[in-house]
C-alpha cells in the first residue's frame, strides 16, 4: 500500500446531547441510520444492515445526479463504546477504507469521534464534510426525537 494512502484519515467529533447506546444503536439500525446518513444535498438514504462482526452492510445514497451505493463489512461491534467497519465507494476508488466510531460519554452526552482511515488524498475533502454534515443529522435526529 502507498505510505501516503496508509496515514492519510479524516478525523471528524461531535458532542450530541444523548446516552452512548442511544447513538451506538443509530448506526447499526437500517431505519435510524436511513434517517441520519444523509450528508451534503442527499434527498434520501436507504440502508441495509446485519450488525454482527462479520456482517455486511448497504447505504444507497439518493443524491441530485442519481444513486450513492457503500457497502462494507462490521469488523468490531463493541456497543456502547467503539464500532469499527470497512467502507466501499465509487468515491473510496472502489476500494475498502476503515472507519472506526468511538462513543465517548461527557457531561452533556456523548462525543462521537469518526476516524476515516485509508482514504485517497483526492476523497478527504469530500468525507470529511460528508462526515461533518451527517453527524449534524445524526444530532438533530437525537434531538428531535427521530430516531426509532
Amino acid at each position: 500500500m502507498n505510505a501516503a494512502l496508509a496515514s492519510a484519515a479524516v478525523v471528524v467529533r461531535r458532542t450530541i446531547a444523548a446516552p452512548a447506546t442511544r447513538i451506538f444503536d443509530a448506526w447499526l439500525d437500517p431505519i435510524a441510520l436511513a434517517e441520519w446518513m444523509r450528508p451534503g444535498e442527499i434527498r434520501s438514504t436507504q440502508a441495509q444492515v446485519d450488525p454482527r462482526v462479520g456482517g455486511t452492510y448497504q447505504v444507497v445514497m439518493q443524491g441530485a445526479s442519481g444513486p450513492i451505493r457503500h457497502s462494507g463489512e462490521y469488523r468490531v461491534i463493541d456497543r456502547p463504546k467503539k464500532l469499527v467497519f470497512t467502507w466501499l465507494s465509487a468515491h473510496t476508488g472502489d476500494a475498502p477504507t476503515l472507519v472506526t466510531v468511538d462513543f465517548v460519554p461527557v457531561e452533556r452526552g456523548t462525543e462521537v469521534v469518526v476516524t476515516h482511515e485509508r482514504l485517497p488524498e483526492s476523497a478527504m475533502p469530500s468525507h470529511r464534510n460528508g462526515w461533518i454534515s451527517g453527524l449534524a443529522h445524526l444530532d438533530e435526529a437525537c434531538t428531535q426525537g427521530r430516531l426509532p
